[in-house]
């Protein structure tokens, strides 16, 4: 093999011939895949970083379209807090989640939301940066610090603790909904 070519392989063969730092990124498709979340509920719109176990990088496009700025606030339409939180949790859930092979029957929860610190507000237009740090990784629950900013100037933080639960089952389809 020439200098100028190089050998890849995909990211799952990656990881596992070196689990240290595989950069990886995720379309919407690929974080729909792994997070549960739906619109208007799914709160980054890809993955632009991510190191196993260790940290990830995702953005959140804030669009003026989002229903809760219809109520927050008429007229001077600012993205609740509580939604940056969320943003902050969904990208540590998509690090956490890559890591569990059986992650279609688990849920991953909040335990816990600490420091949580609102710096600037959040309009339509802006383009949240969320980066997440692991703090503490255990097989059910982790701990991770995230800061989420726009054009550079921190708009939130938080520290959010959050474990893995199992999933409700899905309810067996009755002989109506298989006619």
């Amino acid at each position: 093999m020439s200098n100028s070519e190089v050998e890849t392989a995909p990211v799952s063969e990656l990881q596992e011939q070196s689990p240290q730092a595989v950069a990886q990124t995720m379309d919407i498709t690929e974080i729909m895949a792994i997070l549960p979340h739906r619109y208007p509920f799914l709160l980054i719109d890809r993955v632009i970083e991510m190191e196993r176990k260790k940290r990830v990088v995702a953005i959140k496009n804030v669009t003026a379209n989002e229903p809760h700025f219809n109520g927050h606030f008429p007229g001077y339409p600012i993205m609740p807090g509580v939604l940056m939180v969320e943003a902050i949790a969904q990208a540590g859930g998509a690090l956490l989640l890559t890591e569990i092979p059986d992650r279609e029957d688990k849920l991953m929860v909040f335990t816990g939301i600490d420091s949580a610190k609102f710096r600037r507000p959040v309009v339509p237009g802006d383009q949240l940066r969320i980066e997440v740090t692991v703090l503490n990784w255990r097989s059910m629950a982790v701990k991770m610090h995230g800061i989420a900013t726009v054009d550079g100037k921190v708009a939130c933080e938080a520290t959010v603790t959050c474990m893995l639960v199992p999933r409700a089952p899905k309810p067996a389809a009755t002989k109506d909904q298989t006619a």
